[in-house]
């Protein structure tokens, strides 16, 4: 069997026999993919280091269409070394890696995999995982055809007098069409529209107070959980990281 080259990143790990693990990598060329790394949990496996969760690379493979590919090499294009040094850092790329997974089992839209890659990259220069996972949350919602409406009210269409974001409502909410749900702040209502419309490879500056990013991170929560159905025990993780570190 012909050795073919993929670009990608690893989503998850499953060990596999006594030895080995199946890799889920996102590639360019194929989607996402099984891959067999046979023998890399042996100490002197040449594919121990580059079998992992969060690498991204070239595979060099023995590519099977309906089935599990076998891995034969690794091209390290960024093993992201720093982000794995630090529990919050990796707690969210776990979560944003589980999240992705999920999504392109849905939709396997190779411009995902730019989108994740330059997450990732830009929470390895120092920026906040928080807001980044925000960012990359709500730019996901777009290949499970669930966007928010962050133009308009998402009720009436309605560009003026938003004063609120809700789940139930879709998105924005106008004064006319208010009703008693909660308001969050005029900060994390234009936030919510900028983190949808930017691009993460050009971001250069950061900083969002911590109450504005709570506020867009529950209207995440709750959208997530009405209208995609997506669960991900990393995001448990993630608040009970929260609540430790707030004591």
């Amino acid at each position: 069997m012909q050795i073919e080259c993929v670009e990608g990143i690893v989503l998850s790990e499953t060990n596999y026999s006594e030895s080995s693990k199946i890799l889920n990598v996102f590639t360019k060329e194929y989607g996402l993919i099984g891959i067999m790394s046979k023998g890399c949990r042996n100490m002197k496996c040449k594919l121990r280091g580059v079998s992992r969760k969060l690498l991204y690379g070239k595979f060099y493979i023995r590519y099977k269409k309906d089935g599990i590919s076998t891995l034969t090499a690794v091209d390290v294009i960024e093993s992201y070394s720093k982000l794995l040094m630090d529990l919050e850092k990796i707690s969210y790329a776990s979560f944003l890696a589980e999240l992705t997974l999920q999504v392109v089992r849905e939709n396997d839209d190779s411009s995902i995999l730019e989108l994740v890659k330059n997450t990732l990259k830009k929470i390895e220069e120092g920026f906040s995982p928080i807001v980044l996972s925000e960012i990359l949350e709500l730019k996901l919602l777009d290949y499970l055809g669930v966007s928010p409406s962050v133009d308009c009210c998402g009720v009436c269409g309605s560009s003026k007098d938003i004063v609120t974001v809700d789940s139930s409502a879709g998105g924005y909410l106008c004064r006319n069409c208010y009703h008693n749900e909660p308001i969050v702040s005029d900060k994390a209502v234009k936030l919510l529209r900028l983190f949808y419309y930017v691009d993460i490879n050009s971001i250069s500056k950061l900083k969002v107070s911590d109450s504005v990013a709570l506020e867009i991170n529950q209207f995440l929560d709750d959208y997530y959980d009405r209208y995609t159905g997506i669960y991900l025990k990393s995001k448990d993780f993630i608040r009970q990281l929260h609540k430790l570190t707030q004591n």
